[in-house]
């Protein structure tokens, strides 16, 4: 085991994949110099290693800046044999390749009636938080769940990164990775041996009796600490990582909330649409009768991102929002309220 931060996490996953196949490529925007190679600075590049170096420029391919034709290269490349990770950079860059990301990556396997695979990660990172402004903030991994043929996964860990890395690689269809970027600098330790995490399976960060509360991406962290501060108060709270997005792990959020009787949601997404929506959705579909109180969600508000740190910091979830939801769906009025 190495302590290392989520960004290293990424980058050892990414280096395991290309000395053990050398059908595995990095494509994208100035991936050969200021990412992967040694010129620029940063503790953040530093740590990704040298990788035109190690791998050669063949395999570490540069750009233009032009969204739409890096992805529609890595389809091609990946329908005549590559294996590519795409690295788009900000998450709001998936807008310019919507075309080739929806109507190719997503629905080539079914037009060829299973004649052709895509196996393409493509890395996106979420800077929200970060004072990016709303060109530059997004988090739009609600809007690529509802894709059918793209698989899509949110890690909140540098172990989950790694592991999930590994298996989106592996995967024969196009896997679309959302990194919170506030998660980069996080470290905790992660296993040097080569292992990988199935996708589709969420993992029971803490367990309770209470509440489940579930934590996408970033806020899982803001989940576990409002955990922590609900079991001063006596109140014990089951806390969930469903690490991919689709396909979503639904029976391990369903079995908690069976037996605690209580369901909140945390995520950075917009509040209408998100995952969080979907997840409740599905709790209400298959666990209602299991349910003592409403589902509550935390979401980001439904509002384009401010340039303004002051007001920014207003639209994410926090873990004084996670608390009060908790309060709230464990309060003796709401359950009165439910069963009425």
């Amino acid at each position: 085991m190495s302590v290392m931060t989520y960004i290293a996490a990424i980058g050892a996953a990414q280096r395991e994949a290309m000395v053990a196949d050398e059908r595995v490529i990095i494509i994208g925007e100035d991936v050969e110099a200021n990412v992967y190679g040694t010129t620029g600075s940063g503790k953040a590049r530093a740590e990704r290693g040298d990788f035109v170096q190690e791998f050669g420029r063949n395999r570490i391919r540069n750009t233009p800046i032009a969204e739409e034709a890096i992805v529609g290269a890595a389809i091609g490349a990946a329908m005549t044999g590559l294996r590519p990770i795409v690295d788009l950079s900000y998450s709001s860059f998936l807008y310019m390749a919507m075309d080739q990301l929806v109507n190719q990556a997503a629905k080539n396997r079914y037009m060829f009636g299973g004649q052709s695979s895509i196996p393409v990660v493509f890395r996106s990172a979420m800077f929200y938080g970060l004072n990016t402004g709303a060109h530059h903030s997004d988090r739009p991994y609600p809007m690529f769940m509802n894709v059918p043929g793209l698989k899509v996964i949110a890690p909140a860990s540098a172990s989950d990164a790694k592991g999930l890395l590994r298996s989106a690689i592996d995967s024969d269809d196009p896997v679309l990775m959302f990194e919170a970027v506030p998660l980069w600098g996080q470290k905790e330790e992660v296993d040097d041996e080569e292992y990988r995490i199935p996708l589709g399976v969420a993992r029971t960060r803490r367990e309770g009796t209470d509440v489940t509360v579930v934590g996408v991406s970033g806020s899982l962290a803001l989940a576990l600490k409002a955990a922590d501060a609900m079991a001063e108060r006596g109140i014990s709270c089951e806390v969930i990582d469903p690490r991919t997005l689709v396909p979503l792990d639904t029976r391990t959020i369903v079995e908690s909330v069976r037996r605690t009787g209580r369901l909140v949601i945390a995520e950075p997404a917009h509040r209408t649409c998100g995952a969080a929506a979907e997840i409740a959705a599905v709790v209400a579909d298959e666990a209602y009768d299991a349910l003592r109180a409403p589902i509550k969600r935390v979401a980001s508000l439904n509002m384009q991102v401010p340039f303004s740190p002051a007001l920014e910091s207003q639209i994410y979830p926090t873990t004084e929002r996670i608390v009060a939801a908790i309060e709230a769906v464990c309060s003796d009025q709401s359950q009165r309220r439910f069963v009425a």
